[in-house]
């Protein structure tokens, strides 16, 4: 409580009419709750997590899979959208192959497999696959804290993951495929988005009396991807590390996380709401409204592009506060040392 009030003492200082900034200063003050102490610098780092899924065999993409791994390339190499975001910001980031379908890793290489098995036919991976997955999203937590970053961000690439993240969402929440499945990266072909939603029901149906847990989910219908992002998540709940969350793969997986360990919402900053229905839906699953998104602008890109805006927003706000906060001690000073000498 003593964290909160001094949060909020500290953007009250600032020179405006009260909650002119609106959603910015709470949005400030989430993030100074979320540290053990309030600090003035910000340090981030950007993950992206990359995979492949073995669902894209059942028609529920029109794309390559051999896209996950050129982009996942070109995001190493600086030359996707995601790395100028970063370079232009600088950010540090780095691509966590955890399961790309190519025998070559990129980024990182913590590969469980390449790409999941078809969970129409059988459940996407293992549990042990599933917790060698959630233990790598744990492990680049723990490795950027020991770095000294104290903010993350999380994005990520895979062909057929907005299957997934749908799978994930209906077997979860229980609302219709109807309402959450959208158009992925396949706008103009509506009978792709009718196979996605048969595609996800018949899979949950078939494995409904499995799906128990947040983990069971993923295993049984998720991602490699949606599961380091989910245990990366809950390990910044556990460490009390802020991080920022992107579109719809990474409400997911946030959805997930949140049910996993209540810690997760009082450390998750959103940044954008994506196109696709279900984002709503699944940051609603972790506490969160939407009038809590800033940023409205129909991106739809994933890789994280969204969340780096937001930590571009935070960075902007933490200075304001600082600075101004620096300049009331001083004034402060000043006036204590007139005192002093007029006495």
């Amino acid at each position: 409580m003593v964290q909160m009030d001094e949060a909020a003492r500290l953007t009250s200082r600032m020179a405006v009419p009260k909650k002119s900034l609106g959603l910015l200063e709470l949005q400030i003050q989430k993030l100074m709750r979320a540290w053990k102490t309030i600090q003035f610098d910000l340090r981030p780092f950007h993950f992206i997590f990359a995979a492949d899924n073995g669902i894209v065999e059942e028609g529920v993409v029109r794309q390559s899979q051999d896209i996950t791994y050129l982009q996942a390339r070109n995001m190493m190499l600086g030359l996707s959208t995601i790395s100028c975001f970063c370079q232009s910001n600088n950010i540090p980031w780095l691509v966590v192959d955890v399961g790309i379908k190519r025998e070559e890793s990129v980024g990182l290489n913590r590969k469980v497999r390449q790409g999941t098995r078809n969970f129409l036919k059988e459940p996407a991976m293992t549990a042990e696959e599933f917790q060698r997955a959630y233990d790598a999203g744990c492990e680049q937590v723990n490795e950027a804290v020991r770095q000294g970053h104290n903010i993350l961000s999380f994005g990520e690439m895979g062909i057929g993951n907005t299957t997934t993240s749908s799978a994930v969402l209906h077997a979860l929440s229980g609302i219709s495929a109807e309402f959450i499945v959208g158009y992925g990266a396949n706008p103009a072909f509506p009978e792709v988005i009718q196979r996605k939603r048969q595609v996800i029901a018949d899979a949950v149906r078939k494995y409904k009396e499995f799906l128990r847990t947040p983990q069971d989910i993923i295993r049984y219908v998720g991602g490699f991807d949606i599961a380091a992002l989910c245990g990366a998540m809950v390990r910044c709940g556990e460490l009390r590390i802020p991080f920022v969350l992107d579109g719809f793969i990474t409400a997911v997986a946030f959805a997930c996380a949140a049910k996993i360990h209540p810690d997760v919402a009082r450390v998750m900053i959103p940044s954008h709401l994506s196109k696709e229905p279900g984002m709503k839906y699944a940051l609603a699953l972790g506490g969160i409204n939407e009038d809590e998104v800033p940023i409205r602008a129909g991106l739809a890109l994933g890789e994280g592009t969204g969340a780096i805006l937001e930590l571009n927003i935070l960075r902007t706000m933490l200075y304001t506060v600082a600075h101004i906060d620096q300049m009331a001690h001083l004034e402060a000073e000043a006036m204590e040392a007139c005192r002093a000498k007029s006495s």
